[in-house]
């Protein structure tokens, strides 16, 4: 306890000392003394703002003053009213360096007066010299790095040289320390301006003056690169404009082992009334020095070697003189293997193909990174490259990791001409001059075109497609993302990978079918994708799905827009098909379809290709079916109607196949009832063969008309609405007896005629079309029937039958009578043995 009582004593006496000494800071006294003939002057000045309370004075000769001046020759004593004159004023110190009326003082500046009060201080060095005089303000290290307007350097020491033109001042540049700038040579005179704070206690300016003879330019700033970084650098006086007609140029030292290039960050051009403004490139090696571009062009890069940048301004329109300003970096950085590699994209043959190289979105670093960059024909690099159709390009990177740059590609197919593209396949395939290059594709789209209502698209794949699905996620390297790429059209079909069983997919209109790389492996899959497309007859589906599923594998299935429902009055099919020898079973994720109807219906059709059994269901007011199974393939229609807002419909099924089996009792009892079946019918034949031979005198059967008996045959009232060449009525599959024998019932006055037609065999696939969903009039909801409204019918068949047969008798007595019903007086026959 004794030991830390001790040390919290001498911690307060350590305390009060130190309190001591900053009061009694403000009293001490300080001198300046400036030498005779420096041509210096110091000036200390309240400074721009003021700590609220009492207010600080000098104090010179008992006297308070805010204003000190002390000129050439002269020592002064003073001291400050205040504890913390730091925070009420700055100091300037002032020298001019006459270089017209004698020799200037070369060499290296010195800060004098040496001994000064702790204030923030500006050291002023303005050096006048004939327009025709060259100066050069060389920095030894650290060197200069040049900020823009609004930043401030971290030790707070700032560099603020200006020149002349005339009599007017023009800012070179604002310059921290930790930098590539070595030197700034100016023309006709220069002010430098170094701004310490008061804590910093340099002692020497960093830089020296040289004579140099004209430069014939407003400026010229030399940055050394002694390794791999950047540099900003801006125009004289940026933000504001570039003087009018007037030169200034950089000049860049880079070590033979690395590699430089320029990119424009910010710039604006004025409107120029003679000349034109540009800049210049003097690159070594270069057969066109010097190299002249605008400032909207693509700048040059990947240099070796030293080089030299020259912005040149124009006569400026004088109503309307508009801004000239330039920022840009130069980013020096080794070169890598690619660098000495030429890649060759050939887009010679392509009309509407458009490829892209451009930086992945990664987050910002404050640490040096250096640049990734394309260069086109090794010299015109930049982080952004564009190539357009028509010509053949000459690629190189610039770039220590090419994973950081990504390649996006888009090409356009459309038909306008159906006679010229129909049924013509095209194949949907990355060119291969695009992955040998050494950047992995992120997208490439094609977006295919048809003639509204004329044409339509089938897309069929390398390799059979899955849809990916919540349940069931696409894990390959690629995927084709299908929407519609018509004008208005929200429709996304969904995203699709090899491996599932999708064999087609078919499209009523425009869409975009864009392949998505997910990992670099792709490139050694590449080969194995494609898409064939091919445009075909116009129908009515939004889309038309093709599947052939697998025994192995669930085919997971959903309705385009997932997540934001089906379109309003869409209609989407899949053709599904079973094997003989398979079971399929189709299960739906949900019960119901949540589907709310504003206007029209929404339904749900199964159609099995094989027996045409149609299975219709309301979407809106009954349950989706409950898990089924399917012994033949089938087709799958989905209608939507104008659905309410927030009750979209999305629907999830699932399609598995399983063996067809048959249980053996089963096959005993249809191996039994078919012996049984046999034999029954060969006693039908020994019976009726003697039969034959018995009656063999007999006449032919006689029929005896029945008067009380209404012999109008039945038919569905309005079986033939439409007209014959409006409908397919008259065109059977499977024919009634009716439809084969009305012709004989034609003589008789009694039978209404029956609608006949020729019977024409059916041409085509029974799988081809799929289940025709009601039409969009007929979605309407149906009128309900009001109470004691008779329900429609058929008329009722009447049960007595209009014809009864015999046979005649052999006996004379009744030859010729045939009135009276033969069958009262005929004996049955006993069967002969």
């Amino acid at each position: 306890m004794a030991g830390l009582k001790f040390g919290a004593t001498v911690a307060a006496l350590v305390l009060l000392l130190l309190g001591a000494a900053r009061l009694s800071r403000g009293a001490e006294a300080s001198k300046i003394a400036v030498p005779q003939g420096s041509g210096i002057a110091v000036h200390i000045k309240l400074g721009a703002a003021t700590p609220p309370g009492k207010p600080c004075h000098i104090v010179v000769a008992k006297r308070f003053v805010t204003m000190l001046t002390i000129k050439s020759g002269e020592k002064t004593d003073f001291t400050f009213s205040c504890h913390h004159p730091e925070h009420s004023f700055v100091m300037e110190i002032q020298r001019n360096i006459d270089c017209m009326s004698g020799p200037c003082p070369f060499g290296e500046v010195q800060l004098q007066p040496s001994v000064l009060p702790a204030l923030n201080r500006t050291f002023v060095w303005d050096v006048q010299a004939h327009k025709n005089i060259g100066l050069e303000l060389r920095f030894s290290a650290p060197r200069l790095r040049q900020i823009g307007p609004g930043e401030s350097c971290p030790d707070g020491v700032t560099h603020s040289i200006s020149g002349r033109i005339d009599a007017s001042a023009v800012r070179i540049g604002t310059f921290c320390s930790n930098g590539t700038v070595a030197r700034i040579k100016v023309q006709g005179g220069v002010k430098v301006a170094m701004h310490l704070p008061w804590f910093h206690s340099r002692n020497v300016s960093g830089f020296s003056i040289a004579n140099r003879s004209s430069i014939k330019r407003l400026c010229i700033i030399e940055s050394v690169f002694e390794d791999e970084g950047s540099a900003t650098l801006m125009s004289a006086n940026y933000p504001e404009g570039f003087p009018e007609d007037e030169l200034m140029s950089w000049q860049f030292v880079i070590p033979p082992h690395l590699r430089a290039s320029v990119s424009f960050l910010r710039f604006n051009v004025s409107n120029c009334e003679k000349k034109e403004q540009r800049v210049e490139y003097y690159i070594p090696g270069s057969t066109t020095n010097p190299e002249v571009f605008r400032l909207e062009d693509q700048q040059p890069g990947n240099m070796a070697g030293n080089f030299n940048l020259s912005l040149q301004g124009c006569d400026q329109d004088a109503q309307n003189p508009g801004i000239l300003r330039l920022q840009f970096q130069v980013l020096v950085q080794r070169p890598q293997n690619e660098s000495s590699k030429t890649y060759v994209v050939d887009l010679s043959n392509e009309r509407a193909m458009w490829v892209t190289i451009e930086p992945r979105p990664t987050r910002q670093s404050r640490v040096f990174v250096p640049g990734c960059f394309v260069c086109l024909e090794s010299r015109t690099c930049s982080a952004n490259l564009t190539l357009a159709p028509g010509s053949k390009h000459k690629l190189s990177f610039l770039c220590d990791n090419l994973t950081r740059l990504w390649m996006n590609a888009e090409k356009t197919i459309s038909c306008m001409d159906p006679r010229y593209c129909l049924r013509r396949p095209q194949l949907l395939q990355v060119p291969s001059d695009l992955l040998r290059l050494p950047v992995q594709l992120h997208d490439f789209s094609w977006k295919l075109l048809v003639p509204e209502d004329r044409l339509s698209l089938a897309l069929v794949p390398a390799q059979k497609l899955q849809q990916h699905t919540h349940e069931k996620a696409c894990s390959t390297s690629f995927s084709y993302l299908l929407a519609s790429a018509s004008p208005g059209r929200d429709l996304y079909f969904g995203s699709f990978c090899p491996g599932g069983a999708i064999e087609q997919i078919q499209v009523k209109e425009n869409v975009s079918v864009t392949l998505r790389t997910f990992s670099p492996s792709f490139q050694r899959e590449a080969p194995g994708q494609g898409l064939a497309v091919s445009f075909v007859p116009h129908f009515r589906e939004e889309g038309v799905f093709t599947v052939t599923p697998d025994t192995k594998n669930k085919v997971y299935l959903r309705t385009p827009n997932w997540d934001r429902g089906l379109p309003a009055l869409a209609s989407v099919s899949w053709n599904i098909s079973v094997p003989s020898d398979q079971v399929a079973s189709l299960t739906f994720f949900k019960e119901r379809s949540g589907v709310v109807c504003q206007t029209g219906r929404a339904f749900l059709i199964i159609k099995e290709q094989r027996t045409r059994a149609e299975e219709i269901f309301s979407l809106e007011e009954e349950a989706l079916p409950k898990p089924s199974f399917r012994h033949h393939s089938f087709w799958l229609n989905i209608s939507n109607c104008s659905p309410a807002s927030g009750k979209q419909l999305d629907l999830l099924f699932w399609v598995t196949l399983t063996p067809r089996t048959m249980d053996l009792t089963v096959v005993i009892i249809a191996g039994v009832g078919g012996g049984a079946l046999l034999l029954f019918s060969l006693g039908l034949i020994i019976c009726f063969v003697k039969k034959k031979k018995k009656k063999g005198s007999k006449g032919p059967p006689v029929g005896i008309y029945n008067g009380n008996v209404n012999t109008q045959m039945p038919r569905p009232v309005g079986k033939f609405q439409k007209a014959r060449k409006d409908n397919d009525s008259h065109v059977y599959a499977v024919i009634d007896d009716t439809m084969v024998y009305g012709h004989l019932l034609q003589d008789s006055g009694s039978f209404l005629q029956p609608e006949v037609d020729t019977y024409r065999p059916f041409q085509g696939h029974m799988g081809d079309c799929p289940p025709s969903p009601p039409p969009v009039c007929s979605r309407a909801p149906t009128a309900k029937l009001t109470a004691g409204e008779p329900a429609p019918c058929l008329p009722p068949e009447s049960e007595d039958e209009p014809y009864t047969f015999s046979h005649p008798s052999t006996g004379e007595g009744h030859q010729g009578d045939t009135g009276s019903p033969l069958l009262g007086t005929q004996e049955p026959v006993e069967p002969a043995e």
